[in-house]
Parts: C-alpha cells; structure tokens; sequence
C-alpha cells in the first residue's frame, strides 16, 4: 500500500497543530476527512482548499468530539467518502485556564469531554473500518502538560494524562488487529491556544529559554512525529510517547 492511496481523519484541524497535521499529511499523500464544530465551518473550508491544491481530496466532517452521537455520524461519513480510514489523529482540544481553588466545575467538564472523553469517542467509532482491514493507525495529541503540569492548568493536565494512560492501553488491546496506537507530546507551540501561555513576553521567554533550543514551536513542527507514527515506517512502534517540545521535557 502507497501513501498515495492512503486515508486520514484529523480532529480539531481547523487551526493550529490540526491544520498543520492535515495540510502536511495531504502533502505526504493522503486523502484527509478533516473534522472542527460547526462554528468553524468557515475556516475549515480554507484548510479543505489547501489540501485540495495539493493534489488530495478533502473531506469535511463537522462534529463536537464529545458528543457519541455526532461523532458516530462523523465515522459513517468518512466511511462513506473514503471506504476505508487508514489513520486517525486525534487532536481536537480546549484549555480554559484557572487554578484548582476556583476552578468552575463545569470547565472541568468541558476540558475533559473534549480533551479526554473525545480521544475515547472517536477512536472507538472508526476502530471497525480499521479491523475490518487489519490495519490501522491511531495518533493521539496529548501534550508535555500530562507529564509535567503548569500553574491554573490541572485539569488540561489531568485530560492529556489520560490520553496517555488511554494510549497505552488500546495499544495493547489492538495491536493483535494489525493496529498501532502512538502520542505525540507537543512543547509550547505558538497556536492561539498556544497563546494562553505566550501572551505575556516575560512568560514567553521563560519557555523559550527553557528549551534546548532556545526557541517557541511552530505547528509544522509536530507534522513530522505524526506522519512517523501514521506510516508503515512505524510498523513495529506502539504504545509509544513522543515529546515534541524543542528540549523542555529530557526523558
């Protein structure tokens, strides 16, 4: 099988990391089922257009990743345009800031369902196109968050953390099926949600010197580990946690 007949769905790719990841796998060769909610229609569309200019088909597929129903039609939907589903990215998700002891309980739902419950939901919904096929490849976004936490953020903290835990485990329960389940722990990355931790200059400099390389990410930065984790290069590589973070997180 070539990458030129290859499938992908990546969730949240209206911008940001998921954008970057959609655009950059359909310049690997993949068709790419591209998901946002439905108010971000309008700059999904642009991102369809790019992919579309590179050779590739474009797919959109609006659907809030928390909610079982709409992303149960968003799988019967790529399932219909493409036939098959080769890779799915899981990135969509939301960080809404504030420190434990007046954190609303409600932003600790909505992190977590989008977050945590959204990884869960749409995986379970394609993992029977990819056994039908014995193959397939499950690329979680998670985050150096998970590992390590910052201040006004434990509950974003706690929902990539068992993103990871999540990983691990359907790594061992499919890989029988010809199916491999990776994450990918993006650093600071300069995206708008990025920005939480980055509009502040003495704040952005902390991170900055912070890493190895003396510099913020880029959302065409993380492209790279994704598409290794999407590829057949990556055959033999699972249950996997790969920092993408410049040198903040040396493990």
């Amino acid at each position: 099988m070539t990458a030129s007949n290859r499938t992908a769905l990546v969730t949240g790719a209206s911008r940001g990391i998921g954008r970057a990841i959609a655009i950059g796998l359909a310049a690997r060769g993949y068709d790419v089922a591209i998901n946002d909610i439905a108010r971000q229609e309008g700059v999904l569309a642009e991102v369809a257009s790019e992919i579309e200019a590179l050779g590739r088909r474009a797919v959109m597929v609006l659907a809030d990743v928390s909610s079982k129903g709409e992303v149960e039609a968003m799988a019967r939907a790529v399932a219909d345009a493409f036939g098959h589903l080769d890779a799915v990215v899981n990135n969509a998700g939301i960080l809404i800031a504030g420190e434990v002891d007046g954190l609303k309980e409600e932003y600790w739902d909505s992190v977590m369902d989008v977050n945590a419950k959204g990884t869960f939901l749409v995986t379970q919904a394609v993992l029977p196109m990819m056994k039908a096929r014995q193959y397939g490849r499950v690329v979680n976004i998670a985050s150096i968050g998970g590992k390590h936490g910052a201040p006004e953020q434990a509950h974003y903290s706690a929902s990539k953390a068992a993103v990871m835990g999540f990983t691990r485990v359907l790594a061992q329960e499919v890989g029988v099926d010809g199916i491999t389940a990776n994450c990918v722990c993006p650093g600071i990355i300069l995206t708008d949600m990025g920005r939480v931790n980055l509009d502040d200059p003495e704040v952005r400099k902390t991170w900055q010197d912070k890493t190895a390389m003396r510099r913020i990410g880029d959302p065409e930065d993380v492209v790279g580990a994704v598409a290794f984790f999407a590829s057949d290069d990556a055959a033999f590589v699972t249950g996997q946690t790969l920092n993408v973070d410049g040198g903040i997180v040396l493990s």
